[in-house]
């Protein structure tokens, strides 16, 4: 892996003010890297302040302290190389999935043949080649949310951020999502960081796991996963899974998922 972090958060605090000027300390002296090619799961008690530190990192919230680079540079000038997910795929029913994966094009201006391919390609990927010109509304909810991946990609950004995203499905389809999320991993080499409330699922796809504390939402546990990869359900009933879960449920006290 490249020695240079494709992101670094350092010290970052983030302190909200509210309409009677009371101040809400959200986060505080949060500090990680994520390395290029890393995925990275973070996890902690609702309320934590997770999704305001990966809003923060996608710049989509400004933090009040510290400093989020991405290659060095300030966010603010990265934004090209940074796609998110989120829970709800938010999908445009008007629109065919080919159309809904092409927007992040039309909004830079892109949309050539080439463009066009490469959603074609990443539908593909993901098992919904037939299904380009179909609509939203025609596909279940683990599909849609394939869709909503293959629009985060087609911009080939360096950084995916991904905020619950697989939170509303099902036990199962959440499985075959997990599979699906570490195949299209381990094909774009894309650095990701995942956020997600359930701690086996964190275990499962992380390099790492970032545990989050709560109130005021800091670092408490940084916990490299060492388990071969690819990975597979069968990987969910060893002994050293477990013990990985263990450790995080341990840090959160609480066990299985968090709420």
């Amino acid at each position: 892996m490249d020695d240079q972090p494709v992101i670094s958060v350092q010290d970052v605090g983030m302190t909200y003010r509210s309409r009677d000027g009371m101040e809400n300390t959200v986060l505080q002296g949060c500090s990680f890297d994520v390395a290029p090619g890393e995925f990275v799961s973070i996890v902690g008690q609702s309320g934590s302040g997770k999704t305001t530190l990966l809003k923060i990192i996608s710049g989509l919230v400004q933090n009040t302290a510290g400093e989020v680079s991405v290659r060095g540079l300030d966010v603010s000038e990265a934004l090209r190389d940074i796609a998110m997910v989120f829970q709800s795929p938010v999908l445009l029913p008007w629109r065919n999935n080919l159309n809904n994966v092409m927007l992040p094009m039309e909004f830079r201006k892109k949309v050539t043949k080439d463009s066009r391919q490469h959603a074609l390609e990443l539908l593909e990927m993901v098992g919904l080649g037939d299904k380009a010109n179909k609509f939203s509304y025609e596909l279940s909810g683990g599909m849609q949310q394939r869709v909503a991946i293959c629009r985060a990609l087609v911009s080939h950004p360096e950084i995916l951020l991904m905020d619950e995203p697989f939170g509303a499905l099902d036990a199962m389809t959440r499985d075959s999502m997990n599979i699906e999320l570490q195949r299209i991993w381990q094909e774009t080499k894309r650095s990701v960081l995942f956020v997600t409330h359930s701690i086996p699922e964190a275990v499962w796809l992380g390099d790492r796991v970032v545990v989050v504390g709560d109130k005021p939402g800091r670092i408490i546990a940084d916990i490299r996963v060492r388990l071969p990869r690819p990975r597979t359900k069968a990987d969910r009933f060893t002994e050293d899974f477990a013990q990985y879960v263990a450790e995080v449920e341990s840090l959160i006290g609480v066990s299985g998922a968090i709420s």
